[in-house]
C-alpha cells in the first residue's frame, strides 16, 4: 500500500475550511492506505503560544482527528514533537535549501506582512514540513490547495537530495480536493477561511453549537443581483456558499444552484444551516466522548512508537548519505 502522511497545527478550534479541504480525505485515505496523521506542534511555535494551551489544543486535535472517523488502528495517530526525528531531518534539509526559494513562499509573505525582521521560524517552516512528508517516505500529501506551493519545494528539496548526493527520499505527490478544496471565509469570500480572523462569523468551526453555526450562514457576505449560480469571480459570497453545501451533502454545485433557480439568498442559507448543522452533528458528539476518555494519550503514545520506528529507518538513511555520525 502507498503511504499517506498529512498533519494539523494545535491552534484553536479547527473549522470547516480545513475539514473539508484536507481532513475529509484523511478518513477517506485509511481504508486502502498505511496512513500516518500528526498533530504538527513543533510548527505551532513559529508564533508565540500560550503553553498550557498549547497542550489543550494538541489533545483537542488529536480528539477531532477520532471523531471525524479517524481509526488508530488503521491509521497512526501521533504528536510531532513525540518523534525527534522531525527537528533532526529539519536541520539537513535546511542545510539543503535557499533563502531566496523560501522567502518566495505565499504563506511567508502573508504572514511577515512585509516587516523588515521577523521569526526564523516563520521562514524555515516549510523545511520543518518538508522534513514531516520525506522521514515517512511519504508517497501521497492530502493538503488543502493552499498548501501547494509548500509541496511543491518539499518535491524540489527531495530531488535536489537525490540529484545532488544518493537516492535517499521518496518524491511524495500533493492529493488535493476539488469541491469544498478552498472554503473562503463567510465575511470576506475574497480571503480564505481562519482560525485567526478576528470576527468569529467569518468562519465555521467543527464544535461550534447549532445557534452559531446558523448565525455564521445567515450573515454571509453575497450579493445584490438575487441570482443564485456558481460564479467565483463575480459571485463569489454565493459560490463559497454552494461550495459548503456540495462538500457536505456530496451534490454536485451545479445541480444544488439549479435547485435554487428562482428562489433567494436566504432559502439557500437556511437549507444550508440545515445541512451544516446535520454533517457536524456527529463529529461534536464523537468529539466529547472521545476527549474526556483515557484511551486518548495511549492512542498518542502508541501511535509515536510506531511512527518513531519508521523515522528512524529513514533517519539511518539520511545519516548515511550526509556522513553524520560513524
Amino acid at each position: 500500500m502507498k503511504r499517506v502522511f498529512s498533519g494539523v497545527q494545535p491552534t484553536g478550534n479547527i473549522h470547516i475550511g480545513n475539514y473539508l479541504g484536507a481532513l475529509k480525505q484523511f478518513v477517506e485515505l485509511q481504508e486502502d492506505h498505511e496512513c500516518l496523521y500528526c498533530i504538527v506542534d513543533e510548527h505551532a511555535i513559529t508564533v508565540p503560544q500560550d503553553p498550557k494551551e498549547l497542550r489543550q489544543h494538541i489533545l483537542d486535535v488529536a480528539a477531532l482527528y477520532l471523531a471525524i472517523g479517524i481509526d488508530p488502528k488503521k491509521s497512526i495517530v501521533f504528536v510531532q514533537s513525540q518523534v525527534s526525528g522531525h527537528a533532526e531531518l529539519g536541520w539537513v534539509l535546511c542545510c539543503n535549501s535557499y533563502t531566496g526559494e523560501l522567502s518566495r513562499m505565499t504563506q511567508f509573505k502573508a504572514k511577515s506582512g512585509g516587516q523588515e525582521s521577523v521569526g526564523t521560524g516563520l521562514l524555515t517552516y516549510p523545511v520543518l514540513m518538508a522534513a514531516d512528508i520525506l522521514l515517512y517516505d511519504t508517497d501521497i500529501v492530502p493538503v488543502g490547495n493552499d498548501q501547494k506551493q509548500h509541496i511543491e519545494l518539499c518535491r524540489d528539496i527531495a530531488i535536489r537530495v537525490n540529484h545532488n548526493y544518493k537516492e535517499t527520499f521518496v518524491v511524495p505527490e500533493g492529493r488535493f480536493m476539488k469541491a469544498g478544496a478552498r472554503i473562503m471565509a463567510l465575511d470576506d469570500p475574497t480571503s480564505k477561511m481562519s482560525k485567526s480572523a478576528i470576527n468569529v462569523h467569518s468562519r465555521i468551526s467543527l464544535l461550534d453549537e447549532d445557534s452559531k453555526i446558523k448565525k455564521s450562514i445567515m450573515r454571509a457576505t453575497t450579493d445584490s443581483d438575487g441570482e443564485i449560480r456558481f460564479d467565483p469571480e463575480n459571485k463569489p459570497g454565493v459560490s463559497n456558499l454552494l461550495s459548503i453545501y456540495s462538500a457536505f451533502s456530496g451534490e454536485d454545485i451545479e445541480t444544488i444552484a439549479a435547485r435554487f433557480a428562482g428562489k433567494g439568498y436566504g432559502d439557500l442559507k437556511k437549507e444550508l444551516v440545515g445541512v451544516t448543522q446535520e454533517a457536524l452533528a456527529p463529529i461534536k458528539a464523537n468529539f466529547k466522548e472521545i476527549r474526556e476518555s483515557d484511551e486518548l494519550k495511549a492512542i498518542l503514545r502508541d501511535g509515536a512508537e510506531r511512527a518513531g520506528a519508521i523515522a528512524e529507518k529513514t533517519m539511518k538513511r539520511v545519516r548515511d548519505t550526509f556522513g553524520l555520525g560513524f
